[in-house]
């Protein structure tokens, strides 16, 4: 079995035609719209997880489980489904993952037992499995070159957003109309994207809406990749094994908190379902907005050298683990709040280090199949392993207990971060020492 790849960028028309262009946003829209709808599916039903444990008499190993296997199922899937549909047509099987997502979390709404719920939480991941990668791929192919990096960030922030009304919207429908209403309204907004995404978004309308070069002859250049090439490509060494491996560890930390934290605020600050959700919605978004600044500092101080991506990305790990262990340790008030409010800006560090890393050292032409597998790392050791052993520590020890010990989570990383440092440098002096050897 061999995988073609291609290194070559294609030019790229000057001016794109103002209708070519109109409708580029207009898809922008639709699929940000379709990427909080994915979102808002997802982390909507965190907020219900103190009704569910009542209703159902569930354990928190159960609620751990059923939110688990959703970044669980994504992560096991991108990869193929990615490759599927770059095939099949990225437009078409959009509609279809939206159509399933949407579906799943009707059945969510539905569901009379633990079970039940866990059967359609699994579906719920398989359609959101590969939406992010195919559809940033599909923008990607709508905006000239000098766009890019504006639709990229602009696209993938609809995630923080959609996290945060998921589960804000979710507690409040919760305790007004009852918590199945809650997934009912996630589904019919996802539907009704759908059929307007169905009517307005087709293969052949963005492929008349992609820019076309005018003056310049594309050059291909196809390289024929083995799955042992491919995999060589990906891992090229120690350091960037370490890259993908920390980011993980992190991102450990920030699916326990995600999940758990409207139930922490419930049970311990007494809080009910729809403030709890609110207070832990706003401190989803301040962890969105410390990704974006963690990436500009890391950008401003780091410049070109990766050694000082690695130093940042020590230092904020090590920031992070210090204001948790600090925050829980305290007991529930305002002072334990104003802790946790600048400790979760630095929960999604990592991407913005870790992805950099990454892209340094990896192939420019397989950058999409590095980055599918950073997500593959941070979805099963990350989103979908953090809320589930947190959940089964909690039924020992109680959950204040377990969110005590979860910032010793943070030395894991912390360590992985200081061995891909010390392996960074020893691969630069190999490659100096390879270099001169040769001239």
């Amino acid at each position: 079995m061999s995988l073609y790849t291609s290194s070559a960028v294609p030019a790229e028309q000057a001016v794109a035609t103002r209708g070519a262009r109109a409708y580029a946003w207009v898809v922008f829209a639709l699929m940000f719209c379709l990427l909080l709808s994915d979102y808002m599916s997802r982390q909507a039903l965190n907020a219900l997880f103190p009704i569910l444990k009542i209703q159902w008499q569930l354990s928190d190993t159960q609620l751990g489980s059923i939110s688990g296997v959703v970044p669980l199922a994504v992560g096991v899937l991108t990869l193929p489904f990615s490759l599927i549909a770059d095939r099949w047509g990225r437009a078409k099987s959009i509609a279809l993952m939206a159509a399933l997502w949407s579906l799943a979390t009707l059945g969510c709404a539905i569901a009379n037992s633990y079970h039940e719920m866990f059967l359609a939480r699994i579906f719920v991941g398989v359609g959101e499995a590969a939406y992010g990668s195919v559809g940033l791929a599909m923008l990607m192919s709508l905006f000239p070159a000098n766009l890019r990096s504006t639709i990229a960030g602009g696209f993938t922030s609809a995630a923080a957003f959609g996290s945060v009304l998921g589960v804000s919207v979710s507690g409040i429908i919760a305790s007004h109309f009852g918590w199945r209403w809650s997934m009912a309204l996630m589904a019919i907004f996802g539907f009704a994207l759908v059929i307007i995404y169905f009517f307005v978004v087709t293969e052949k309308r963005v492929a008349c809406a992609r820019p076309d070069a005018v003056s310049a002859t594309p050059v291909h250049e196809r390289l024929k990749l083995t799955p042992r090439a491919l995999a060589a490509a990906l891992f090229p060494s120690r350091s960037v094994f370490c890259a993908y491996l920390g980011s993980a560890l992190q991102i450990f930390i920030q699916g326990t908190l995600f999940v758990w934290l409207p139930s922490y605020l419930n049970r311990y600050w007494g809080m009910p379902v729809s403030k709890a959700a609110v207070v832990a919605a706003g401190l989803v978004l301040v962890s969105g907005l410390g990704q974006f600044l963690c990436g500009v500092v890391t950008d401003r101080i780091s410049g070109d050298s990766s050694l000082k991506r690695w130093n940042m990305a020590i230092a904020y790990c090590l920031v992070l683990g210090i204001l948790l262990a600090i925050a829980f340790r305290l007991p529930p008030g305002n002072l334990q709040l104003a802790l946790l409010a600048p400790a979760v800006l630095f929960l999604a560090s990592s991407f913005g280090t870790c992805s950099a890393i990454i892209a340094g050292a990896t192939p420019p032409a397989i950058h999409g199949s590095a980055f599918a597998t950073l997500t593959l790392f941070n979805n099963i050791l990350g989103l979908a392993a953090g809320p589930f052993f947190t959940g089964v520590i909690a039924d020992a020890v109680g959950l204040q207990g377990a969110l005590r010990w979860l910032p010793l989570a943070a030395i894991l990383p912390f360590a992985v971060y200081l061995i891909g440092r010390r392996y960074h440098i020893a691969e630069a002096r190999r490659a100096e020492r390879s270099s001169r050897a040769t001239v």
